[in-house]
């Protein structure tokens, strides 16, 4: 019953007291950072070179990541405001279209949102800590690191915030000093950002398109806030700011450090490696310094890890109250953090992390979640048309061009990446057939009144 209880308060639409609200304006925009500042940062560059050797056209793929984040921060912000309920896009679609879609987005998120990223994270930080020390066993580093996140979320809700505040002012410290300190690297790299011919055509290139997809992901987490809104203290103002504030910080820093990649080391270098951030460092610091900087960078990793592993049972927990099959994920310790979810996400997390290669889940992951979020910004577009008079605490800045801007961005991102790499999309069609499946002959939703349209 007590379980019953918390789930109609966090995730039914109801309004528990501000002190049962453990997440802070600064908490949500720090997990907010953390989400998006990790793995796709320190990792990515290599592929986008792999395939277009521009340094001015790998600038406007970070660029124009950062448009097509901050739109969505936007467009996710009206929705927040307006359903205040943990899950994020399990919420929203469920709500916008049907619970089948809802179920399919929390189902992805389960298996390609989170497990995962988690699990690209973990892979990065093995890679990370090879550079450093050559004879560790990466794949034991990688699991050790998910099982010790973990037991730590698994503890204490507001623990767990306080670690990952720590982790995560020190992952910002830790770009800020690679970014000075790179504008004085020894020996720079002659970069030209006034843009050639054959620069304009990589622009609009395939293989600019299909680059796209590591450089969202790279800023995916910008909706991270968005999964815990039942959790952050008054919701309909600090949701969107806190997603406001967050993905203005990360984009400013990603345009910045990514420059410094390039400044700092050769781009024939760079192209096809995962660990762009030690060959970084080691051209600023020299080898030592290099390694200093690279096991900062792993704790920068373990904030992306941390943040990771809290924000996504948030998900399965809003699921599990709606849903007679997924009852036991509701389940909370006596401090409130989700131990069942966590533990599922943990385990698919650490079987992709020992079965699975970096580029493919990448693809594969980049291709879903690009899927349903924009869903989940079309969705705007269709409640402002079905629905006008409905409450809107917050409403997005600059419509109906900011959510169109969001879709078409991410649009040609999909269709060129359908095109050119059908393997890792068909596999994420599959998986959304899948959880359509499953919902079909196990999750059928607990019939409930929607509490989501008025919030008093």
């Amino acid at each position: 019953m007590r379980e019953q209880q918390e789930c109609r308060e966090h995730y039914g639409g109801m309004r528990p007291s501000p002190e049962k609200r453990p997440v802070t304006l600064f908490s949500a925009s720090i997990i907010v950072i953390a989400n998006m500042i990790g793995t796709g940062v320190f990792t990515t560059l290599g592929f986008q070179l792999d395939s277009l050797p521009s340094a001015f056209a790998v600038l406007c793929l970070w660029v124009l990541g950062g448009i097509g984040a901050f739109c969505g921060a936007l467009c996710y912000g009206e929705l927040g405001a307006m359903m205040p309920r943990s899950g994020g896009e399990y919420t929203f679609l469920s709500d916008i279209y049907h619970p089948a879609l809802g179920f399919l987005s929390g189902w992805i998120s389960i298996v390609a949102g989170f497990a995962a990223p988690i699990a690209l994270a973990a892979i990065a930080l093995g890679e990370y800590s090879g550079a450093v020390f050559p004879g560790i066993d990466k794949s034991v580093l990688a699991v050790s690191a998910i099982l010790i996140l973990t037991v730590i979320h698994v503890s204490d809700v507001k623990f767990g915030c306080y670690f990952q505040n720590f982790f995560t002012v020190g992952k910002i410290i830790l770009i800020v000093t690679l970014i000075v300190a790179g504008f004085g690297a020894a020996h720079p790299q002659h970069l030209t950002l006034i843009p050639a011919s054959a620069d304009v055509k990589a622009v609009f290139s395939p293989a600019f398109a299909i680059s796209l997809v590591y450089v969202f992901y790279a800023y995916s987490g910008w909706n991270s806030a968005s999964y815990i809104a039942g959790e952050i203290q008054n919701p309909e103002r600090n949701l969107p700011l806190s997603l406001f504030i967050g993905t203005v910080i990360v984009s400013l820093c990603y345009v910045l450090i990514n420059f410094i990649f390039l400044y700092s080391v050769p781009m024939s270098e760079l192209a096809g490696k995962i660990d762009v951030g030690y060959l970084s460092a080691k051209s600023i610091f020299g080898r030592r310094g290099g390694a200093i900087m690279t096991l900062l960078i792993c704790f920068a990793l373990t904030s992306s890890l941390s943040s990771l592993i809290m924000v996504g049972p948030r998900v399965t927990q809003a699921m599990s109250c709606d849903m007679k099959f997924f009852g036991f994920l509701s389940m909370k310790n006596k401090r409130g953090a989700p131990v069942a979810a966590i533990m599922l996400q943990s385990s698919v997390a650490i079987f992709l992390t020992l079965t699975s290669t970096f580029n493919s889940v990448l693809t594969y992951v980049g291709f879903t979640l690009a899927l349903f979020s924009s869903l989940a910004v079309l969705g705007v577009i269709l409640l402002r048309i079905k629905e006008p008079r409905r409450p809107r605490p917050f409403k997005t800045w600059g419509y109906p061009v900011t959510p169109a801007l969001f879709l078409m961005l991410y649009g040609w991102m999909l269709c060129y990446l359908f095109i050119d790499r059908p393997l890792p999309s068909a596999c994420g069609l599959l998986t959304v057939a899948a959880g359509l499946l499953f919902y079909k002959l196990l999750a059928a939703p607990q019939p409930r009144k929607s509490q989501l349209k008025v919030i008093s």
